[in-house]
């Protein structure tokens, strides 16, 4: 008799031969042949012979029982809530897949109340709920792991707002149908939230990541400094990126972007002002700006306007000198991107020669060959550059140049290779990539994952300005040409930030005057002194402020100034004292100025001691740290200087060629919402604090 579409009888209980129509989520053990009987007309069950019962292993029979509800009729029932469930019909078997979605995905409410009560989470350990494998001779049993879930739509809400935040996906992507579908078959009982919600989840969780950014600014013992970094749009309004730079408690840096502020008239000499002041008045910062530096080139109105800013919001700091116009990765970019347009040509020649290599696999390995057998030493590769990237044109050049022989070698034997570099292009090149290679090196300095101190600029920058300034004069025609060029970017660059710059490294204590001296002395030649002079004032200036007018208690100060040994209550005999009652400050400016003649000041003292060994590596915020009790007020002023951020655009964008420019999808949305989009990913991605890069390696002749 033909069984294999039969079900049979065991122990009165339809057990479907044919596993086909069961859901592969079932678990069973491997099936030994067993006498199979056929199930019999109502009426004649007593003729069926008697079978031995076999146990049912699936998981969902753990939470329901089988009753029989009328002639060949049998319903499943949840031994939780009760509820039956369609399991045979006649011949007819539903399977369990029904069954298994009732308990595993939450729809049970009795189940539902219990994982509640236990507290299980999303991310519980998950049961065991099985599939099986047919195969000609045996069913095998296959485990998959199905987590019996606690669904909180809440939590769906927020991390759809944490995903769209951390992967710049557009807020109207929550309406589209393709998403919603997707969202509905993953989980039926949740609503897809509307383009309002999400907006609105958004905002909230910006507003609650910035509730922890604010503690951090309340507990900044020192000054902060700020960025200014413009985007453009194509709706002709800007949008000015404000970050922060500071040096915590723990003497640790910190980076942070505070604000994205919508400029609708980018050529008002009020524009970077007012992004400054709404920065300022946001975070409640007044009185602990110190410095700030832009990314364009501003109008003597605006640089007035910005240096009046300053002068009122960090009262008495030099009366805003402390004002970086340029960016030194814009900076840099520029000088880079008007170099390469004065040898456009023979650099074409070099894309073009590369281009031909690279966009042909036969060419490649032709290539390589001639490599190999020529034994040309260089481990580089070509690449084609990109660019909007001046790094990678700038590498495309100096594989290039040291494969020279081997393009030399692809021009005699490919007839189709044309147009090839000659041997002057060639020396052009090498030229070129030598004098690209300073300012190649002192970008790269910027792409770091920690956030170097100001100090390590100094060194770069000079050196810079030096090599440019003796290679101006050189008597090879095309040397000469080229480096004035770069040497006219650079020197405003120069002008503009090497006060600043001269100021961080004398708290480096390897270096101090001595390093200015030195430096200045190589660039300026005779007129050396004054510049000096110049460094030499504006730090004893800076000294004699921070003195005078000492920054406001802040906790992490208070603590600090406990630390160092302030008098207790119990320390004066029972007598309350009150500094300011008793006019304690002005008796304080009274010894500083009757003593200045006959004790030195913590500056003089420092400068006059010993430098300190050039080590490769060295963390100067962390020396300053460990001798903050000598130099109790020196050590403030260090903290500050050297977390003067020299670079106003992230790390991504430091080869740029190109403005940034906003998107048109946000450029529709309302600035509020643009700023905490934006601000939010900021703060999820740098959960950890910055911690300076160690010193350059460097080894200089003083």
């Amino acid at each position: 008799m033909e069984m294999e579409n039969q079900d049979v009888v065991m122990n009165n209980e339809l057990v479907p031969m044919d596993t086909q129509g069961i859901e592969s989520e079932m678990q069973l053990d491997i099936l030994e042949p067993q006498p199979a009987y056929m199930e019999m007309p109502e009426g004649n069950t007593e003729t069926t012979p008697p079978t031995k019962r076999r146990k049912k292993k699936s998981v969902v029979w753990e939470h329901f029982t089988i009753e029989n509800v009328g002639p060949g009729c049998r319903r499943a029932c949840c031994k939780q809530c009760k509820q039956s469930f369609a399991y045979s019909t006649g011949a007819k078997v539903a399977g369990t897949s029904h069954l298994k979605r009732h308990i595993a995905k939450g729809a049970c409410p009795m189940v539902l109340r219990n994982q509640e009560k236990n507290q299980i989470t999303p991310y519980s350990a998950p049961s065991k709920i099985s599939t099986f494998t047919d195969t000609p001779k045996r069913r095998y049993r296959q485990a998959s792991s199905v987590p019996l879930m606690n669904f909180d739509a809440d939590r769906c809400r927020h991390e759809i707002a944490r995903m769209i935040i951390m992967h710049d996906y557009p807020l109207h992507m929550v309406e589209h149908p393709g998403f919603v579908a997707f969202v509905q078959n993953l989980q039926p009982r949740f609503d897809m939230v509307s383009f309002n919600t999400v907006q609105g989840d958004c905002v909230a969780t910006y507003l609650r990541e910035k509730q922890v950014i604010q503690k951090v600014l309340e507990g900044v013992p020192g000054r902060i400094c700020l960025t200014l970094d413009l985007w453009s749009s194509s709706r002709t309004t800007g949008y000015v990126f404000v970050r922060g730079q500071f040096v915590d408690s723990e003497w640790k840096m910190h980076h942070k972007l505070l604000n994205v502020i919508m400029e609708p008239y980018l050529d008002s000499d009020t524009a970077f002002s007012h992004s400054v002041a709404a920065c300022l008045s946001d975070w409640n910062m007044d009185g602990k700006l110190f410095s700030v530096a832009i990314n364009q080139q501003l109008s003597d109105g605006a640089i007035d306007n910005l240096r009046a800013l300053l002068s009122v919001k960090n009262p008495s700091v030099l009366g805003g000198q402390l004002l970086l116009g340029n960016c030194l990765a814009r900076s840099l970019s520029n000088i880079v991107q008007d170099v390469l347009a004065s040898v456009q040509g023979i650099v074409k020649k070099v894309r073009d020669s590369v281009k031909y290599v690279k966009t042909s696999e036969s060419r490649e390995e032709k290539f390589v060959d001639l490599k190999q057998q020529l034994q040309v030493p260089s481990s580089k590769t070509l690449s084609i550059d990109v660019q909007t990237q001046w790094n990678t044109t700038y590498e495309m050049l100096l594989a290039a140049s040291e494969l020279k022989e081997v393009f030399s070698c692809l021009d005699t034997s490919d007839p189709d290779y044309k147009d090839a570099p000659s041997a002057e292009d060639w020396r052009q090149i090498e030229i070129l990539c030598s004098h690209l290679k300073p300012l190649f090196d002192t970008a790269n300095l910027l792409t770091t994952g920690a956030t170097p101190t100001t100090n390590a600029y100094f060194h770069e920058a000079w050196k810079i300005q030096l090599e440019l300034a003796r290679a101006a004069t050189s008597e090879d025609p095309f040397v000469s040409s080229l480096t004035k060029l770069m040497q006219e970017r650079f020197d405003k660059y120069w002008k503009s930030c090497c006060f600043i710059l001269a100021l961080s490294v004398v708290m480096d204590p390897r270096f101090k005057m001595k390093l200015v001296e030195f430096s200045f002395s190589k660039i300026y030649g005779e007129e050396a002194a004054s510049y000096v002079k110049i460094v030499d004032d504006g730090i004893h200036e800076l000294f004699l402020e921070y003195v005078a007018l000492p920054l406001p208690l802040t906790p992490a100060y208070a603590e600090e100034a406990n630390g160092m040994g302030a008098a207790k209550p119990e320390d004066a005999q029972g007598m309350e004292i009150s500094g300011n009652g008793l006019g304690l400050t002005d008796f304080d400016v009274y010894i500083m100025e009757t003593t200045s003649q006959l004790s030195k000041t913590e500056l003089d003292q420092y400068l006059e001691e010993s430098l300190l060994p050039r080590v490769h590596e060295f963390d100067v915020i962390g020396w300053w740290k460990l001798n903050r009790m000598k130099y109790p007020t020196l050590s403030k002023m260090a903290r500050d200087i050297l977390s003067i951020p020299v670079c106003t655009v992230p790390a991504s964008s430091v080869f740029d060629t190109v403005q940034k420019e906003m998107d048109s999808y946000r450029c529709s949305l309302r600035p509020e919402t643009v700023e905490a989009l934006i601000c939010a990913k900021d703060w999820l991605q740098s959960g950890k604090v910055e911690a300076p890069a160690p010193a350059l390696k460097m080894d200089l002749p003083i």
